[in-house]
């Protein structure tokens, strides 16, 4: 205090004008402002504290905006010493915890109550004040905003009153000057001492009053120095912003009663008062001047006038006169005054209580300055403008309003207010949502990206603790968004992370691809010395999440190294890939997209790819649905005239797409009589011979197929015609037909045809199946997998391979005993064999029971049913109709996996040595399968934008729900100990037998 007194004298000396010393806080930091006025002595002090954005304990630069002292105005360093000072003393003051109050005192006289109200109220004379006018009274102080409670009550010590009730004791809050809000207010409670308590009691204390004292005034400026709040009698303050426990109370007073308005009593005596003590209290702040013989006058005339104000028979007996003369009294409906003796009695004591008049006294601490808060709100921009950012250039999710209800003590619009309902439910908008980015953060990370610290990046090395959290890193699933922290790690060690191929798909979605900067240019140049990546991150970076043409020509690059055979697993996916390219239906896709290019270019040259990829192309051009864009049938129109054109430049280019017109035509043919034929409402018999006789037809050119045309569900097989003697159509809805196609090596092959049902879900199954098979090959487990052939033709027709087959279903009704068993033995029957069936048959049976549970398990495929699950005579155990997946069910509480008791007993039962084998097929593939997790898992995000039935629900959850079904959190001994659980359960289940029995019973009904 010392050397703010020497600063002030030193300042009012070297400038007669008013300078005024202004400090600027850090730049570019909006937010919260405390600003300080010295207006002592005539100047005039600014400053401007830190922001939300910056940190709380950054100290202020200072400026001097006057030129009295010879400095330039702005000048960092033009601030004297004696400035510093007091900077540095201001915001000292302003980090301490906050203090209140020093010097509470209570004045005011208390009416004795009425012996009317003790006879009804025994229990009220044996409270404190009741007893004596100076009975122990305690205080608790407790800071609000907003209407809810920012800190613990804290309460005044025991004091013995004589003469006075007065504390003189400071009361500290958990809480910094620094950090009150605006709306902060102190709710101050006096208590009284009950042995019965009461309304509001607290143990044995109960209100003797309560106020409620707003640490900032209108001008937003802190409260300091004395205090004089009303305290209102029996009620404790509750602190609400709508207060009804305000500590200054307005210069009149409400009274209602029965049959009349609303009448103010207006008390001119107590405004002057009031008056009077604010210019008072200005004087003793030093805001006013010091007359000594005439604040002595002053001091007397307002101590009687304090005394007469708190007289309160006196001051009652004003206030009615003024009633009398001031206010008009609304007469009833019989043309007088209501006076009811007994009302008047029965009101005598909270007429009373209203008539005390009690003042409590607080003396807030004093600054030297001044303290004004002056937070600036700034608008949040409209989320409408962000709609249309795309995601790679911000990874904001809009999520819609909440809504809320309001809480206890916050300030609702009560609906029904009377019924304690409460308020109405309301919308709150967070502003957050709608900020694209945080700029400290951007600005940091530009900062330690710059191209300043590539040289010292490059010999980062990582110690043990950097090592684990990056291998930690490194491990995450495709699916898991890597936090701001995280992305830093991956690109401060970059250049030591080139040399692990798991790197590279994090350090691609570390880098801000948003920013034009030098960071893109050194992100496209790392990638090159990179070390060659699978290719299961390759199909991650083709992925809808990166859209730079360097990163998806990386990735392309990548699948270059190929086969044919692995790109044929993955050929379904890559089609679905080119909606993320960046292809223009009228520009030439052979320089727009190097994925388009090189699908093109192999597909061109390999006539398995040629196939099924103008296959894969021809469906999404004839899907015409809501769901699939029109942009997007353009681009696979382009792509498809593209791969034509591309085709005939070959030397035996134009026979390749003649054979693909052929095809093309068969399919119509076919297509033509299933759509007739499934419109028709004859019998089946006369659906067979109409067909036959169809087939026969010489114009439609099926019998004999010449020369030999490849057939589009499988260009391995060459066809010369169809048998339609071995032409059938089966019993349902869509009343599918079974063609028997003659082959050059002089073989049967029969496909299903049917028009009117989208096969492109089964088809993706199918696909995932055989994927499934190979990686378990290579992983030396054959668990003797027949995924059948399967191609969509078009959005509403497809083909699907016919396999000699018996469901479940039908070998339970034609086989008694041990179904599956007897239907194995007798087809492969062998006496000296366990069970009595031959060893390979009994073997391809367990396995492929396995690797179907395993497998149909994590696709969440549903409706299993006896009747699409299929068994061949040679022990080929397989399902169809993959017509819910993704764990959709029409079913009740399905089983996690089905696993029926006709399968455990083809096994020889759950105590036989061929079950065991098969739950160890099941554990082993199960963890076989969850190394390849990230394969599967990229394949399924390639088709979220597929129009397939069951990932078109819910596009945004296809991949989580993959993931989820295989335990990646689980090591492997943990995750053998859940399949197992799984089988215990699937096996035990007792529904889905009711369920089998219910279908079964129905399906022959309507047989």
């Amino acid at each position: 205090m010392r050397e703010f007194e020497c600063a002030v004298d030193i300042l009012r000396k070297e400038s007669k004008s008013k300078p005024v010393i202004k400090s600027v806080g850090m730049k570019n930091c909006p937010g919260r402002v405390f600003v300080f006025y010295a207006l002592q002595q005539g100047i005039a002090f600014q400053r401007e504290g830190p922001g939300p954005g910056c940190s709380s304990g950054a100290a202020a630069s200072i400026r001097l905006a006057t030129t009295r002292f010879g400095t330039k105005a702005g000048s960092p360093n033009s601030a004297s010493p004696v400035i510093c000072l007091i900077v540095a003393k201001l915001r000292k003051d302003l980090r301490t915890t906050a203090k209140v109050p020093d010097s509470i005192s209570l004045d005011g006289q208390q009416n004795e109550t009425p012996f009317s109200t003790l006879l009804h109220r025994p229990d009220l004379r044996h409270v404190g004040s009741n007893l004596s006018p100076y009975s122990d009274l305690y205080v608790t102080v407790q800071l609000w905003a907003e209407s809810k409670p920012l800190t613990v009550p804290v309460q005044t010590s025991y004091k013995a009153f004589k003469n006075e009730r007065r504390w003189n004791e400071w009361l500290t809050l958990p809480i910094t000057y620094t950090d009150l809000p605006l709306s902060s207010q102190l709710a101050i409670t006096v208590w009284d001492l009950s042995p019965t308590g009461g309304d509001g009691a607290r143990g044995h204390a109960i209100p003797f009053g309560g106020t409620t004292l707003a640490l900032f005034d209108a001008e937003n400026q802190l409260q300091k120095g004395r205090q004089k709040c009303h305290l209102h009698r029996r009620k404790a303050a509750d602190g609400l912003d709508s207060t009804t426990t305000p500590s200054v109370l307005s210069a009149y007073k409400r009274h209602r009663g029965k049959g009349r308005e609303d009448i103010k009593v207006v008390d001119k005596e107590e405004e002057e008062m009031d008056r009077l003590e604010k210019l008072l209290k200005k004087q003793e702040m030093g805001d006013i001047p010091k007359v000594e013989w005439l604040d002595q006058l002053v001091f007397r005339g307002s101590e009687k006038r304090r005394h007469l104000t708190s007289n309160p028979s006196k001051h009652l007996d004003r206030a009615r006169s003024r009633q009398q003369d001031d206010t008009i009294l609304t007469l009833d409906g019989k043309g007088g005054t209501e006076t009811n003796g007994a009302k008047e009695n029965g009101d005598s004591s909270q007429n009373s209580v209203d008539d005390e008049r009690f003042t409590l006294f607080v003396e807030l601490p004093r600054f030297d300055f001044p303290i004004v808060f002056a937070d600036h709100e700034y608008p949040p921009p409209p989320i409408s403008q962000l709609q249309n950012t795309s995601l790679s250039q911000s990874n904001l999710i809009l999520r819609p309003t909440p809504e809320v209800h309001y809480g206890p003590g916050i300030n609702g619009l009560a609906d029904d207010d009377d019924h304690g309902l409460g308020g109405r439910l309301v919308r709150v908008y967070d502003p957050e949502i709608g900020q694209k980015e945080n700029w400290v953060e951007s600005k940091y990370r530009r900062l330690i990206r710059s191209h300043r610290t590539g040289a010292m990046d490059r010999d980062m090395k990582p110690n043990a603790r950097v090592r684990d959290d990056l291998n930690a890193i490194l491990a995450y699933s495709p699916t898991r968004v890597l936090v701001a922290n995280e992305k830093d790690l991956i690109w401060t060690y970059r250049h030591h992370l080139t040399r692990d191929k798991r790197a590279l798909t994090k350090f691609v979605k570390s880098v801000n691809w948003a920013d034009t900067g030098g960071e893109i240019r050194e992100a496209v140049q790392m990638l090159s010395r990179w070390t060659e990546i699978d290719v299961d991150d390759a199909l991650e970076l083709l992925g809808p999440n990166f859209d730079n043409p360097a990163v998806r020509a990386f990735a392309v690059d990548r699948l270059r190294k190929s086969d044919d055979d692995d790109l044929l697993l993955y050929l379904l996916q890559l089609v679905q890939a080119l909606k993320f390219e960046r292809i223009s239906p009228e520009a030439d896709p052979s320089q727009d997209s190097s994925l388009a290019r090189f699908l093109i270019t192999r597909a061109t040259h390999n006539f398995m790819l040629g196939n099924y990829f103008h296959w894969y192309l021809m469906v999404e051009c004839d899907d015409t649905s809501d769901e699939q864009s029109p942009e997007h049938r353009k681009l696979f129109a382009k792509v498809e005239y593209d791969f034509m054109t591309e085709l005939v430049k070959l030397p035996n280019g134009e026979e390749t797409r003649r054979v693909l017109l052929r095809q093309a035509e068969l399919v119509a043919v076919l297509s033509k009589i299933s759509g007739d034929v499934k419109l028709s409402r004859e019998a089946i018999p006369r659906k067979v011979e109409r067909v036959k006789a169809f087939v026969a037809d010489p114009k439609n050119e099926l019998v004999t197929i010449d020369p030999p045309l490849p057939l589009f569900i499988d260009p391995s097989i060459m066809v010369t015609g169809v048998s339609p003697s071995e032409t059938l159509v089966f019993k349902s809805s869509l009343s599918p037909i079974m063609l028997t196609f003659n082959t050059t090596n002089k073989q049967k092959h029969q496909i299903l045809f049917k028009t009117g049902d989208d096969l492109r879900q089964d088809q993706l199954m199918i696909q995932i199946i055989q994927l499934m098979d190979q990686l378990l090959r290579k992983e030396n487990l054959d668990l003797k997998l027949s995924p059948y052939k399967i191609l969509a033709t078009g959005a509403t027709a497809g083909a699907v391979q016919f396999v000699p087959s018996m469901t479940l279903q039908g070998i339970v009704n034609k086989y008694n005993g041990n179904t599956v068993l007897n239907y194995l033995k007798y087809n492969n029957p062998d006496d000296k064999a366990p069970l009595g069936v031959r060893k390979e048959a009994l073997d391809t049976f367990v396995k492929s029971c396995a690797g179907y549970c395993v497998i149909t398990y994590l696709l969440g495929v549903g409706d299993r049913h006896l009747d699409n699950l299929l068994l061949a005579p040679d022990g080929h155990f397989f399902h169809a109709d993959f017509g819910y997946i993704l764990g959709r069910d029409p079913k009740p509480f399905p089983p996690a996996m089905k696993l029926c008791a006709e399968m455990i007993d083809g096994m020889g039962g759950s105590s036989s040595d061929q079950y065991k084998q098969f739950k160890q097929y099941c554990y082993t593939a199960f963890n076989s399968l969850r190394k390849h997790s990230n394969l599967i898992l990229n394949l399924f995000s390639l088709m979220v934008d597929a129009n397939i039935q069951d990932i078109k629900l819910e596009p945004d959850r296809v991949v989580f729900k993959v993931k989820d079904r295989f335990q990646l959190e689980l090591s492997d001994e943990e995750a053998i100990r859940y399949f197992d659980t799984l089988i215990e359960d699937s096996s035990n289940a007792f529904l889905p037998v009711i369920v089998d029995r219910l279908h079964g019973f129905v399906q022959n009904w309507r047989a």
